[in-house]
């Protein structure tokens, strides 16, 4: 029995893909029977390394308002669901999971071809377009918040990799304070835009690092670490990428952050965040997410027009150790780390 996968874009797509993957090989299901379906984005990097087979397809994301490009959505979909529907029938393919995206309607449309079950997880409080569309081929439908509008999903979590899912603070603090050369007895705030960064995080940068006795852990994404790095210091660390983000969150005490797909990261590992939500992606998801969590107690909300006021924000965060204890044990409730387990759990027992 092979499974697919279909996940794009960015790290909040497609690492969550990948944690599923990673389940299923330890559920005792072969690499090489969990297909990977994506474009030519970070999906083609990632999946590929970890050593599972891709199937690299057309796509093309709808661009809102009029665009004559929209015009040639359809003649695309149309032939990424009969290369997907050819692959899956090839492989056998018996469950679908997609992760949200352009990439998901399609895929369940060729999976339903292919005489396959549909799963979709959706990672965010209001669930995209693609997974809206998707659900309504789908057996069982995942979501990463109690509530998610838009779609009738079972909360089971945002799934995460095994490093996260079983996340220890403590044991792995010492190891990732010396792999950034980091001071233990001073306090460390993450910057985090993403897999690919983010500019407006990017830019505030600075005045984080230069609040008095803080260290700045910044992953600034690779597209934008090369033309930060001459601004590093002793206290203000950059990195591009990162593979092992349970460290980044162990050195962490306070991160700043985008609400995309790494609030289940941030929960994961009881993180406390700032969270300055962004307005892209489908209908405000990220201000949703950002709510969620600030409701929850574990971050502080600030509006993009407000970003300037990051840096006072912080450092009133960072004065305050008892707020950032209790906002660890607000984030740790909202944690559902098994997530990835479940969901291929299900995936496994589709077809008994």
């Amino acid at each position: 029995m092979t499974f697919a996968i279909a996940a794009v874009g960015t790290g909040g797509h497609v690492f969550p893909g990948l944690a599923v993957g990673e389940a299923l090989v330890a559920e005792g299901v072969r690499r090489d029977d969990i297909l990977f379906v994506g474009g030519d984005r970070l999906e083609a990097k990632v999946y590929p390394a970890a050593g599972f087979p891709f199937l690299q397809v057309r796509l093309q994301g709808l661009v809102r308002g009029l665009s004559l490009s929209n015009l040639r959505i359809p003649f695309t979909v149309l032939s990424s669901i009969v290369t997907m529907r050819r692959a899956f029938r090839r492989r056998s393919v018996r469950t679908v999971l997609g992760l949200g995206g352009y990439v998901t309607v399609p895929a369940a449309i060729a999976g339903r071809l292919a005489g396959a079950s549909v799963m979709i997880s959706e990672q965010n409080a209001h669930a995209g377009l693609g997974n809206r569309i998707a659900g309504l081929f789908a057996s069982r439908r995942f979501g990463a918040f109690p509530t998610t509008s838009g779609l009738h999903a079972e909360w089971v979590g945002n799934p995460v990799r095994a490093q996260l899912a079983f996340f220890d603070r403590d044991g792995l603090r010492p190891e990732a304070l010396r792999r950034y050369g980091l001071d233990a007895h001073r306090p460390v705030v993450g910057i985090f835009g993403g897999s690919l960064g983010a500019g407006v995080l990017n830019r505030i940068a600075p005045e984080v690092a230069a609040i008095r006795g803080v260290q700045v852990l910044h992953l600034a994404g690779e597209i934008h670490a090369e033309s930060l790095e001459s601004s590093a210091t002793d206290s203000w660390r950059i990195i591009g990428f990162e593979d092992r983000m349970d460290l980044f969150y162990a050195a962490a005490d306070l991160v700043v952050a985008r609400a995309g797909g790494a609030v289940a990261e941030l929960s994961a590992s009881a993180t406390p965040a700032l969270l300055v939500p962004g307005g892209f992606g489908s209908a405000g998801h990220q201000a949703a997410n950002a709510a969620f969590l600030a409701e929850a107690g574990s971050a502080v909300v600030v509006e993009e027009t407000e970003v300037a006021s990051v840096p006072r924000v912080v450092a009133e965060l960072i004065g305050d150790p008892d707020r950032l204890a209790t906002m660890r044990q607000a984030a740790r409730r909202l944690a559902r780390p098994d997530a990835a387990r479940v969901i291929a759990a299900a995936m496994i027992s589709a077809h008994g």
